[in-house]
């Protein structure tokens, strides 16, 4: 039991060396990008439940 998670850790050792890590312009660029399409996202969401809110608000209560 003991000799397998030996085995297994070296091979994790082993495939984590192969992994093309990103560079920090890279990772920084990807996380303006995410942000950013989140941040339109969350605005569109808002703006079509205040609209939904309004028409509710108007025709129904």
């Amino acid at each position: 039991m003991f000799s397998k998670i030996i085995t297994f850790l070296k091979e994790v050792k082993l495939e984590i060396k192969k992994v093309n890590w990103p560079t920090r312009h890279q990772t920084i660029k990807y996380t303006l990008i995410v942000l950013g399409i989140s941040l339109v996202i969350a605005l569109f969401l808002g703006g079509l439940d205040f609209l939904f809110t309004k028409l509710l608000e108007k025709f129904i209560l």
